[in-house]
């Protein structure tokens, strides 16, 4: 499989959907680490290019899940890279090893999944394990940089359910916001 990088750009022509300033965007971006969780060398090397791509300096990877929970625990990153399919454990399995707060020491670290499945079955999947975001392969510079401003500078709450800890579903995440605001602008009358 051969991949073109000649569209690959500098961070300002990029241009992430969120209004944030480029000089910020690329601050944070350069100050981050990243940890990429996938088997397939050639799909880790491509991801490093992109993360450099977009100002990202220091990113770890490791070749499965297991070797991934162990990397969490050791280098601590601002954000994982998860493939769906690795020998061994796969993504929803360490998922569930990840968002365990009772039993995993960073259950709360953003992960993005990036997978060639894009099923509504393993989407729904992956958002009842916990991930924060979900990208298919293959992917653009532009949709990486765009979910990682996302779990970078609008993170969604953390919540706990009897059978769910991760990030506030969009829906309860929007109803969430719009209560806050809503008691913001709430005024008491004698």
């Amino acid at each position: 499989m051969c991949f073109n990088f000649s569209d690959i750009g500098s961070i300002s022509r990029l241009k992430p959907t969120m209004n944030i300033a480029p000089a910020a965007l690329a601050l944070r971006l350069a100050n981050i680490k990243v940890l990429v969780v996938d088997d397939d060398p050639g799909s880790r090397k491509l991801v490093r290019t992109l993360l450099a791509a977009i100002g990202v300096r220091t990113v770890y990877d490791a070749p499965d899940g297991t070797a991934g929970l162990e990397a969490v625990c050791n280098r601590a990153p601002d954000v994982v890279i998860l493939d769906w399919e690795m020998p061994g454990m796969k993504g929803p399995n360490f998922m569930r090893m990840l968002r365990a707060p009772t039993t995993f020491p960073y259950p709360d670290t953003p992960v993005i999944m990036l997978t060639g499945h894009g099923e509504r079955a393993k989407v729904a999947e992956a958002i009842n394990v916990g991930v924060n975001e979900f990208l298919l392969k293959p992917v653009s510079s532009k949709g990486l940089l765009d979910r990682m401003v996302s779990v970078l500078f609008m993170p969604r709450p953390m919540v706990i359910e009897p059978d769910y800890y991760g990030p506030a579903r969009r829906k309860s995440a929007a109803l969430m916001k719009a209560n806050a605001e809503d008691q913001a602008n709430f005024v008491m009358l004698n």
